[in-house]
């Protein structure tokens, strides 16, 4: 496997190399479409035979000319039996699959370009889960590069699909359009304003939900959260899409608010806020992942509002996952106490962080 070493061997997606739209306070979009297949079972009724079948079908069809066309031939399948519980790991803090598929060690496997902005996850929940990356707020380039995958794979295979019901999926709640879309925000002014929550109660209302770092069921770390779509049924991919834009850029606009405000109300105590978190991971020696997070958040924001100049912002995107328990156990090639990755996350850190260890925002930890 040619793709595999810079999988799981670098921290930072190529994909994030370059800084898209809102990048000050959106870190990623993402467009997630759920399928299954005409006449086999959901994924977990299936036998380890059909759950073979569905692999070669993704297969096979990223392998035709019809891909090489669409310039998705580069895509490489990868079973979860063929890699370590660590690998897999890596893979999952670098949001390319879900824990759930990476569990799947009997028919799980992916399907991923080489730089990881597309992400065809197989015999997950669904026997197919087609998902597009961006840096910045890019909902509707993802959503075109998704779509362009789903054509790719339906012109192979025959979907299950309702003409009152749409597309249909393991969970209801993922019935129609099958489709999830989500934007990773940074929000730590609306969080030292304690506005955060009003505004997570209006953005539920408004039909859609808030989350942490790694979606359903894991917390905000770092006052990082996603934000996604409810509804998938009686609306169309376009409009789903379109109204998370509209409901994130009103986010965007009150983070920006707030971080005016603090500049000018408190600006002194947000300077020292932010030197201190600088200092701390510059000369510390011992981090948890949500204490390195919470600092690494506090950098963030100074890098954004210009008061840390000599920080590049893809370092800190990349150690979004080179500090993770999985990433940094693959570095060191064993597994690691939470001692030793606590120390390890202190030396990385610094590593990255100090003037001259930001040469190249894509190097390996």
């Amino acid at each position: 496997m040619t793709l595999f070493p810079d999988l799981t061997g670098k921290a930072l997606s190529r994909w994030m190399l370059a800084d898209g739209p809102e990048s000050d306070t959106v870190i990623s979009s993402r467009v997630r479409l759920a399928r299954n297949i005409e006449g086999l079972p959901f994924p977990h009724l299936m036998t380890p035979e059909r759950g073979e079948k569905v692999v070669e079908m993704v297969r096979r069809a990223f392998a035709s000319k019809d891909a090489a066309k669409l310039g998705l031939d580069d895509a490489e399948v990868i079973r979860m039996s063929e890699m370590s519980v660590v690998d897999r790991q890596v893979l999952v803090e670098k949001h390319l699959i879900s824990p759930n598929l990476a569990r799947n060690s009997t028919t799980g496997a992916a399907a991923i370009t080489p730089d990881e902005s597309v992400s065809v996850m197989i015999n997950e929940e669904d026997h197919i889960r087609i998902q597009c990356l961006y840096a910045g707020l890019q909902l509707r380039e993802a959503l075109y590069r998704a779509d362009r995958v789903d054509d790719l794979l339906e012109g192979k295979m025959e979907y299950a699909f309702s003409e009152n019901r749409g597309y249909l999926t393991a969970c209801p709640t993922n019935v129609g359009t099958g489709m999830r879309a989500s934007v990773m925000v940074h929000l730590p002014a609306l969080v030292i304003n304690n506005k955060a929550g009003q505004v997570f109660t209006t953005v539920v209302k408004l039909g859609f939900i808030v989350r942490g770092l790694y979606g359903e069921g894991t917390e905000a770390v770092g006052n990082i959260f996603q934000v996604s779509n409810q509804v998938t049924l009686g609306q169309s991919e376009a409009e789903i899409v379109q109204n998370l834009r509209n409901v994130v850029e009103q986010i965007i606009a009150q983070e920006k608010e707030a971080r005016e405000s603090l500049m000018s109300e408190m600006k002194e105590q947000i300077e020292d806020k932010v030197g201190r978190a600088y200092g701390i991971l510059l000369y510390g020696h011992v981090f948890s992942s949500k204490e390195a997070m919470q600092y690494l958040s506090d950098v963030r924001l100074g890098v954004d509002l210009g008061l840390l100049p000599q920080v590049n912002r893809q370092v800190l995107n990349e150690l979004l996952v080179a500090i993770r328990p999985g990433y940094l156990q693959k570095m060191a090639g064993r597994e690691l106490d939470p001692w030793e990755r606590d120390t390890m996350r202190a030396d990385l850190i610094r590593s990255r962080l100090r003037p001259d260890g930001q040469a190249s925002a894509s190097a390996s930890a």
